[in-house]
């Protein structure tokens, strides 16, 4: 038998309750690691920006996330080729690592939906490469397409090496894939890879 153990990040008054081992964490700056950017809090709402070159990882302290599934809304901008919003998983480092991130500019564009969802393996697999090597594999379109100006809810299981995203309670996935890298287990955390994102209501669920 599985052990599911939800660890629920509502950002709240930290407390610990025993009902299905369920944890909230107070969300500070103390409980996460910025990468090349910096988030604050609010009413809620994490907004992630991104200060370099490079893509802002806000990596949660003292995780070791195995399988099982990550749930979030996230919110990004419909500006063409200027939001870049989603998760990191089985983190080793700041450089290696896989995730899952979508472009909201792209949902409701008739020639570029099917670039709406996007699954990398950092640092040798991210989405030039993919799109070169594997074209249409590991990107895919959202149906129902949601409002790029909105927020949206995404749901990612991680069940090695199966990846599977679904959007906004869609009973059928919005992608499916195997996972590139050897990585089981690791760190995992939020990614921007543009100027800023938003995030709220996010929700880990390990099974051991």
């Amino acid at each position: 038998m599985k052990l599911i153990t939800l660890l629920t990040f509502v950002f709240g008054p930290a407390c610990l309750y025993n009902l299905n081992a369920q944890i909230k964490i107070e969300a500070t700056p103390e409980k996460w690691n910025a990468v090349n950017g910096e988030a604050t809090f609010d009413n809620g709402i994490i907004h992630v920006v991104n200060t370099s070159q490079k893509t802002a990882l806000i990596w949660f302290k003292n995780s070791n996330f195995e399988i099982g599934s990550i749930e979030l809304d996230i919110k990004g901008k419909d500006v063409t080729g200027q939001s870049f919003v989603g998760i990191a998983f089985h983190g080793v480092n700041n450089d290696h690592y896989d995730g899952v991130y979508f472009r909201p500019f792209n949902f409701r564009n008739s020639e570029r939906q099917e670039h709406s969802v996007q699954y990398i393996s950092s640092p040798e697999y991210h989405w030039d490469v993919l799109r070169e090597k594997y074209p249409g594999k590991y990107e895919n379109d959202i149906q129902p397409a949601p409002d790029p100006n909105e927020w949206f809810h995404a749901k990612i299981v991680v069940d090695y090496p199966h990846i599977i995203v679904y959007v906004n309670g869609a009973e059928e996935p919005s992608l499916k894939v195997e996972q590139i890298s050897k990585n089981k287990s690791g760190k995992w955390g939020l990614w921007v890879d543009s100027e800023d994102g938003w995030f709220k209501n996010v929700t880990l669920t390990a099974t051991n």
